[in-house]
């Protein structure tokens, strides 16, 4: 059986660990973005770093980059629920992303945790 003193510890640790689990995310900030296309719409993540290095920080950057690159490597975002319940935006595939003169990109909100790509 487990003494007080080690459950003490065991909870300081796993707060210890979620809090910098928590501190790393906000660290790496995801943004979101929906390309759409005359076919379907999907999310994308970008971080603050990718997008700086497309060139900017906000949907013109993004599509500026794909227009001129002519495709675009990305994560995938969608809603799932994460390991302790709650509904969170996470990244599912990392997708490639082809130049197409009906495309439009736009900011995309969600209500959900974000969370980081790999």
């Amino acid at each position: 059986m487990l003494s007080r003193c080690d459950l003490i510890k065991g909870a300081a640790v796993a707060l210890l660990t979620l809090s910098a689990q928590g501190a790393w995310a906000q660290e790496t900030k995801m943004n979101l973005f929906k390309i759409v296309t005359i076919k379907d719409e999907i999310v994308i993540g970008l971080s603050s770093e990718e997008l700086q290095a497309l060139g900017g920080n906000d949907a013109s950057a993004v599509a500026h980059a794909l227009a001129q690159k002519g495709d675009l490597t990305a994560w995938q975002y969608n809603v799932h629920r994460g390991q302790n319940g709650e509904m969170q935006q996470a990244p599912t595939a990392k997708i490639g992303l082809l130049a197409n003169a009906s495309l439009r990109v736009e900011p995309y909100t969600t209500p959900y945790q974000i969370m980081p790509h790999p």
